[in-house]
């Protein structure tokens, strides 16, 4: 009989011990050590003989065919555009989120797709077929090449896949799955990682797609091990705030397209559409002629967005004066605020500051620093930043105002919504090719741009 043996793996890291520590030796998080059952086998004596090796899998890159189609159109844009130009065959595509925010609803949409005219197979291992139907109808997705199954022995669903060579595979999702020779419950470390091992060989063998939704954990990573992230070809994040409708989906990891880009949707009654001009959005409910507002230009990858960025600037009432911020770097925001009172006089240390970004987004560009500084001055004196006025660039710690990249598309960006005046760092203007219809004022610190604004 096999003999049964307990080990410890890190659910960050993947390093195994053979005795419990508080602290992982690996990747040195606390309490990520997990108790997991092995089985130890007893290696065969022809297994343990060395045999002669047969390189078969070896060939010249100029003699490998693509093929005519490389990829597949999920029919969502915003899905494409993330992927890279689609669905590429014979890729892993791994999609997590937290609980609730449409990782099943897009992936049922992108079946309504696929089915037109491909085979698509649905294994879903935490609903039933009804309550799969009931999503579909929802969705207006009726085909018959869209096929059900609800297992979670992955074995039998890589057989089924084997067998029957669907076109596009959905695995909702990998933490309901196990594998009968492995002894751990599933959603173990190594349950994630040999099921999604196995329909990773599956998938490349057959040249088939297989798109697998993961969970997430209290911080937000991917529940599992962090090998699971290595060995896909894409991770793609799914974000949004419960209270909010818009969600972005953000690549972190694309071995066929660019990480940069993310794609914009709208959660609805019938399920999510696509946000095509994200600025528009996001600005419909603006005030104006209000303190503390100021209007910014991020890239996300190729893609210029207006965001309005909101500050409210308050006497304190206690003792230690407050700092909030929501969709902005808490320490970006502390190191502007230093500029603010330490360069130009603009006491915040007896104050309580507020911060948003308006719609849930987050931004993690250094061009944003300007709007941030310009908002939190107009909250600071109650004066309101001109309404058709937008704001980039970078601010350094004696108050520069640095360059940023891509000057031109943020420009245009904001003169197509109607906006007439643009400040931007001095040292960009060689950089401007557009003809846009708005006025583009260069600043270099601090100075020059309040002057220009207030």
């Amino acid at each position: 009989m096999a003999k049964l043996r307990t080990t410890f793996v890190c659910s960050n890291c993947g390093y195994s011990s053979p005795k419990w520590s508080g602290q992982c030796p690996g990747c040195r998080e606390w309490n990520t050590m997990n108790e997991e059952v092995e089985e130890k086998t007893k290696v065969s004596a022809v297994s343990s003989v060395k045999s002669k090796t047969v390189f078969s899998s070896v060939s010249s890159v100029t003699e490998i065919s693509t093929g005519d189609e490389l990829r597949y159109n999920t029919g969502i844009g915003e899905l494409d555009r993330v992927l890279g130009g689609g669905l590429v065959k014979g890729s892993v595509v791994l999609l997590s989120g937290d609980p609730g925010i449409g990782k099943s609803t897009l992936l049922m949409q992108a079946c309504g797709t696929f089915s037109r005219d491909k085979t698509v197979l649905y294994v879903s291992g935490e609903e039933s077929a009804k309550q799969l139907k009931l999503r579909a109808e929802r969705l207006n997705v009726n085909s018959d090449k869209l096929f059900v199954m609800t297992e979670t022995d992955v074995e039998s669903i890589c057989e089924y896949i084997k067998v029957n060579k669907p076109e596009v595979v959905m695995i909702d999702s990998i933490q309901t799955m196990n594998n009968a020779e492995i002894q751990s419950s599933p959603g173990s470390v190594t349950q994630v990682r040999e099921c999604t091992n196995l329909l990773l060989r599956t998938g490349k063998s057959l040249d088939i797609p297989v798109i697998i939704v993961g969970h997430v954990n209290k911080d937000g990573a991917i529940a599992g091990p962090k090998v699971m992230e290595h060995i896909v070809d894409a991770v793609l994040y799914f974000e949004g705030e419960r209270n909010y409708a818009y969600r972005i989906l953000r690549a972190v990891k694309n071995r066929y397209g660019s990480t940069n880009e993310i794609g914009v949707f709208e959660m609805g009654d019938g399920g999510l559409s696509e946000v095509e001009n994200p600025s528009q959005a996001l600005l419909s409910e603006r005030n104006v002629n209000v303190s503390g507002n100021c209007i910014s230009c991020v890239m996300e990858g190729s893609r210029p967005i207006l965001a309005e960025v909101q500050s409210l600037v308050c006497t304190s009432g206690y003792g230690n004066s407050r700092r909030m911020s929501t969709g902005f770097d808490f320490n970006r925001l502390s190191l502007i605020l230093a500029v603010l009172e330490k360069r130009f006089g603009y006491r915040f240390s007896g104050m309580d500051t507020y911060l948003n970004i308006v719609g849930g987004l987050k931004l993690d560009e250094p061009a944003a620093d300007l709007p941030v500084a310009l908002a939190l001055v107009s909250g600071f004196t109650d004066k309101p930043v001109p309404d058709d006025v937008v704001a980039i660039g970078e601010i350094g710690l004696s108050g520069e105002v640095r360059s940023v990249s891509r000057i031109s598309a943020r420009i245009s960006e904001a003169a197509r919504l109607g906006f007439t005046k643009c400040i931007v760092p001095r040292s960009c203007l060689k950089q401007i090719k557009t003809k846009a219809d708005i006025e583009v004022i260069g600043v270099r610190n601090l100075h020059e741009t309040i002057a220009n604004v207030f």
